[in-house]
């Protein structure tokens, strides 16, 4: 379905689409002088573009040290993702990334399409690096040292357990957020948060990206790569890309169920750090992918489309996520708004459903105990029909300039 047909299915989409719209076109016409630091804001909106947005609203030092962090790890992941490289190759990159980011001149090629990009000129990224603060120098060197490290562990040991899920996701995820954590500290913005909040905010992020990108991961050439725990899918196949099959839909369902539940588990922690935030913009900036991230797992949750495609949030709704986020009273009527859905979802013929119903009572529960929530409203992005029926008179009158607007890439 194009942009225009999503807005004529959902009007009240409309004001914050043109909003994200006009925000992407502001980034887009920011872009630095400087051969470095335009190359790195110009390949943030290439790999990312969500980010791009919400990293846009941050202080100018902050914002450069965030880009920069991202592009780094963006880097490593690479290497990690990028199936064709032989292990005896792989392991000593990804040991020793951590040093390169110091050389003006590395750079290594691998991974495809805008990934590839990025790898062929990585020395504008080390070169945009090198004229950071040292504050924010160490803690980058630092937690890239951690993840290659974590990575380079993984590449030789299967996920088997839980804990190595814990584990794996800490390594290329949870660090990010121990990472985030100490650039927000060094700007003097905010406190130093402690490594298990941290931690959580990217394990509850990866362990989404995990749980929808199934069937991308196990379809991946020339080698499948694999995620979900043994500990976990074991219980419903013989094989995890037995799920994908269409004579496993009941099975494939219920292990979905199973990881959807490991992930709530995180929740908790999420919230509590997002109100220990003080910064407008540093807020934002971590509420936003949360906040995409539960409304995710609503959408995935007993969802047999998670083995057939992507399952992705509509642009719309995650464009009203971006413009709407602004207190932790937007976050708490999100999550508890979203944990509704989950709830209404629940097959309670699911070997996991009363423990999945505990998870989100935890988390309606802190909701609800914040005093901020606003209870009447069990959708925070729900519309009213008069609403509407506006909004539809509008894309009416405004569509051919949406048809121009849009169409322009």
């Amino acid at each position: 379905m194009g942009v225009v047909g999503a807005i004529l299915e959902h009007p009240e989409d409309l004001v914050a689409l043109l909003k994200l719209k006009v925000a992407v076109r502001k980034i887009e016409k920011q872009i630095p002088p400087e051969p470095h630091w335009g190359f790195s804001y110009t390949m943030l909106q290439r790999v990312s573009r969500s980010f791009a947005i919400v990293i846009q609203q941050l202080g100018p030092e902050l914002r450069n040290a965030v880009c920069i962090f991202y592009l780094v790890l963006r880097g490593l992941d690479t290497i990690e993702d990028d199936t064709s490289i032989p292990t005896d190759t792989k392991l000593p990159i990804l040991n020793s990334f951590h040093q390169h980011i110091y050389d003006p001149d590395w750079h290594f090629s691998c991974g495809v399409k805008d990934y590839k990009v990025l790898m062929d000129n990585f020395h504008y990224v080390s070169n945009a690096f090198l004229e950071l603060d040292k504050s924010y120098k160490d803690a980058i060197e630092d937690i890239t040292k951690r993840m290659g490290a974590g990575m380079a562990k993984f590449i030789c040991k299967e996920v088997e357990t839980v804990d190595d899920y814990d584990e794996y996701c800490h390594y290329v995820a949870g660090l990010v957020g121990l990472g985030l954590s100490k650039l927000f500290h060094a700007s003097g913005s905010e406190k130093l948060a402690s490594d298990s909040l941290s931690n959580s905010m990217g394990l509850f992020l990866q362990k989404t990206n995990i749980i929808r990108d199934y069937l991308e991961d196990i379809n991946e050439v020339p080698k499948s790569r694999m995620f979900w725990p043994r500990e976990i899918w074991s219980k419903y196949a013989d094989k995890l890309e037995d799920l994908k099959y269409e004579e496993s839909s009941d099975k494939a369902v219920e292990c979905l169920n199973d990881m959807v539940t490991d992930a709530l588990r995180h929740a908790e922690d999420c919230l509590q750090y997002m109100s220990d935030l003080q910064d407008i913009s540093i807020f934002r900036f971590c509420a936003i992918p949360q906040i995409m991230a539960i409304g995710t797992l609503a959408l995935c949750f007993n969802n047999i489309e998670v083995f057939q495609g992507v399952v992705k949030m509509r642009r719309g709704l995650a464009a009203k996520i971006i413009d709407q986020t602004k207190t932790m009273t937007d976050v708490y009527n999100a999550f508890y708004g979203f944990s509704h859905l989950l709830k209404s979802k629940i097959n309670y013929k699911d070997p996991n459903a009363s423990l999945t119903l505990k998870r989100l009572d935890v988390i309606q529960k802190v909701c609800l105990d914040s005093g901020l929530l606003d209870k009447r409203q069990r959708d925070p992005y729900e519309s009213r029909s008069r609403f509407n029926l506006i909004v539809m008179i509008i894309v009416l009158l405004v569509l051919p300039i949406l048809l121009a607007l849009f169409s322009k890439k």
